[in-house]
Order: structure tokens, then C-alpha cells, then sequence
């Protein structure tokens, strides 16, 4: 098993779309996605009962992606719960994206056999640093504005509570820059906490200390990197998406000729693509974000492609046309868990460019926990072996004895 050959500079970054072109990688995104979103939409339809909407009347407005945000007057309990649901969903995706990285560190390794349950009981086994690095660091941060509101009410008391700021203003002035240094850091956790924990095994503390060196030591290599792989991910996602709406459209084209299914199939085609395709969402995205207007206009556009009369379905068609609805989202999670996995093969590819720039550190050649494993299964392969045949031995001398 010989560990793949890299550059280990920006050159590598462009191996992350064929690297993430994985049935294996897209599976482990789509089943994180799918978790992530099942109990966000159960929190917003919660929240909406909560908040005084009937479920039919939510269903109608928001049908398969509610968001409570846009209700005016939300109190506090559904907004809880909205909030709730997108934590534990970007939670989720994080422990997808664990998985991935696992699979990508193994592949790079030489190791192609490494499979999705292997990297789910990884991430099974190393799941508190994904999670509790993140919230170490958002402790830290409300720590520090604690001690500053705190400061801020000692600057209150008359006569003596100016000088108490002054003097050491100081060092409020370090804490301040420190506080700020710690938000970046925070959110860099939040890209690289997968990718670190998954190809160097750490615990809590040092997963949160690999924060701190990356935002520290490799701050521009960090920025340009993402120059070079956000317009590969937007591209690979693009090519991909458009190959899986040619083979959708080539389906309709020919099935839905007069000669073969015809109305029928429009019928069927029509109702699940508009219980699935999120216009509402698209447009929603459209208005709130200029820079976002072209990908919403081409989020539209698949919807004219999906678009098809559904009317007067019988019981068979509407049974039907609700499994397809099924597939055709399960499609549409497979193209956006694609995008995640170019994402996440290239955090993965990139801390290790890092490790190797700043510690002179090939972590493809150091042996890690499963590489130990892999040898004690053949120790213990080999020892039984060779038990047998001494019982073999054994047993021959016995029966020649008799």
C-alpha cells in the first residue's frame, strides 16, 4: 500500500473533483444530509404548531423546506427550535464531512478499500472533538465578553471606576485584539475541524490547537487556496448537476413522446417535480442576495425544465408520482452532497499541504490507528495460524502413537 504522490502546494488542490467523484463519498454526504434535514424540518414544522399555524397551512406555504425566519412576530420558543434544527444539521453534515475527509486520508494512503461503515465507526469513535472544538471556542469567545461586560460595569462606579479603566487599558486593548484573533479562529474551526480530526486523530485540545497554528502560520496559503477551490467546487457542482438534468430531460424527452407514456408520464413528472423543486427557496435566495441572483435564475431555469401539467392524477398515478418525488429529491440531495465532498476532499487535501509546509510532517507516511489495527489482525492471523498446525502436529504424533 503505497501512499499517492502529491506536490504538496496549490497543485494538489485540483485533484479534489475526481478525488470527491466518489459513489462511496456522495453516499456518506447524502445520508448526513438527509439526517441534518429530517430533523430540521421536524423543528420548523414544530415551531410554526408552536407559533399558532396549523401543520396543513405550513405544509401549504413551505411544503419540504420551511424556514420560521420569514414569520413576522416569531416568539422565542420557534425561533429556538429553528435555530436548533440548523445547528444540528450543520452538526450532522460535519460528521458527514469527517467521513469523507477519513475516506479521502485512507485513499491518499493507498488504502481504496477503505469503506463508508469503516468511516462511520471512525467518526463514532472521534465524534467529541468534531463537535466540542467549535463550542470550546464559543465558549472562549462569550468568556471574554463576559469579563468585558463586567469591565464595562466597573467603568460605572463614580470617581474610582475611570482609573479602573485607564490604567490597564492595556491590556483590554490585547484581550480585544485576542478576542478578534479567536473569532477567526473559530470560524476557521468550523472548515477544518473535520479534515484535522479525521487524518491526525486528535482529541478536543489538540484539534483546537491545529486551529490556532493553521490561522497563525498559514493565513494567506489558507485564503488563496480557497480562491483557487471555490471556483473549482462551484464548477464541478455545476458539471455535475447539468449531467444529472441531461439524463432527467433525455427520460422525459423519450418516455414522454405520444408514442410511450405520453400524457401519463407528464402527469406523474409534473406533480413530483413540484413537490420537490424549491422554487420558493430559489426566489427567496434571489431577492434577499444580489450575488446570488444567478444561481437562483439558474435554480429557476431547472424548475422550467422539471415544470409539467399535473392534473386529474388517478390513485395509481398519484402513488406513483409521490415515489418519484422521493427520487427526484434524493437526486437533487446527490448533486449538492457532491459539492460538499469537493468542499471537504479539498479542506482535507489542504491540511495536509499544511502539516508538511509548517512541520516538514507527511502525514500519508506516519502510521495511524487503523494501519495498527491492520497489523494486529495479521499478527493474530499469523499466531492462530501457526496454532493450528501445532495442533496439527500434535494430533498426527497422538495418532501415530495409538
Amino acid at each position: 500500500m503505497q501512499p499517492m504522490k502529491l506536490y504538496f502546494d496549490v497543485r494538489d488542490i485540483f485533484r479534489a473533483p475526481r478525488l470527491a467523484l466518489s459513489g462511496k463519498k456522495i453516499i456518506l454526504f447524502v445520508q448526513a444530509n438527509l439526517l441534518g434535514y429530517f430533523v430540521y424540518w421536524i423543528f420548523n414544522y414544530l415551531g410554526a404548531m408552536v407559533n399558532g399555524m396549523s401543520f396543513s397551512d405550513a405544509w401549504s406555504i413551505y411544503g419540504l423546506y420551511p424556514c420560521l425566519l420569514g414569520i413576522e412576530s416569531l416568539s422565542l420558543i420557534p425561533c429556538a427550535l429553528f435555530w436548533m434544527g440548523i445547528v444540528f444539521w450543520f452538526y450532522a453534515i460535519s460528521l458527514g464531512s469527517t467521513a469523507v475527509s477519513r475516506v479521502t486520508y485512507r485513499q491518499l494512503k493507498g488504502d481504496e478499500f477503505y469503506s463508508g461503515s469503516d468511516a462511520w465507526s471512525y467518526v463514532k469513535k472521534h465524534w467529541h472533538p468534531i463537535i466540542y472544538s467549535s463550542v470550546s471556542l464559543a465558549l472562549i469567545l462569550v468568556f471574554l465578553f463576559v469579563i468585558a461586560g463586567i469591565i464595562g460595569l466597573i467603568g460605572k462606579i463614580p470617581y474610582l471606576g475611570e482609573f479602573l479603566f485607564v490604567l490597564p487599558y492595556l491590556l483590554y486593548f490585547f484581550g480585544s485584539v485576542f478576542t478578534i484573533y479567536t473569532s477567526i479562529v473559530f470560524l476557521v474551526s468550523l472548515v477544518y475541524t473535520p479534515s484535522i480530526v479525521a487524518t491526525y486523530e486528535e482529541d478536543t485540545m489538540g484539534t483546537v490547537w491545529h486551529n490556532f497554528s493553521i490561522t497563525w502560520g498559514q493565513p494567506w496559503r489558507m485564503i488563496s487556496y480557497h480562491f483557487v477551490l471555490l471556483p473549482i467546487l462551484v464548477i464541478g457542482g455545476y458539471l455535475f448537476s447539468h449531467f444529472w438534468i441531461s439524463g432527467y430531460e433525455l427520460i422525459n424527452n423519450v418516455l414522454g413522446h405520444n408514442w410511450f407514456m405520453g400524457t401519463k408520464l407528464m402527469n406523474i413528472v409534473g406533480w413530483a417535480s413540484q413537490a420537490v423543486h424549491p422554487e420558493a427557496l430559489c426566489s427567496l435566495i434571489g431577492n434577499s442576495c444580489s450575488l446570488c441572483s444567478v444561481c437562483s435564475s439558474g435554480c429557476l431555469s431547472c424548475g422550467s425544465i422539471l415544470s409539467a401539467n399535473a392534473v386529474n392524477l388517478t390513485g395509481t398515478e398519484q402513488v406513483t408520482a409521490f415515489i418519484m418525488a422521493i427520487f427526484l429529491f434524493l437526486i437533487m440531495v446527490s448533486a449538492v452532497s457532491y459539492t460538499m465532498s469537493i468542499f471537504a476532499v479539498g479542506e482535507t487535501l489542504m491540511f495536509i499541504i499544511f502539516k508538511n509546509r509548517t512541520d516538514n510532517d507527511n502525514i500519508l507516511e506516519k502510521k495511524d490507528e487503523d494501519d495498527i489495527d491492520d497489523e494486529n489482525d495479521d499478527v493474530l492471523t499469523n499466531e492462530e495460524f501457526v496454532q493450528d498446525i501445532d495442533e496439527n502436529i500434535d494430533s498426527d504424533n497422538n495418532d501415530k502413537e495409538n
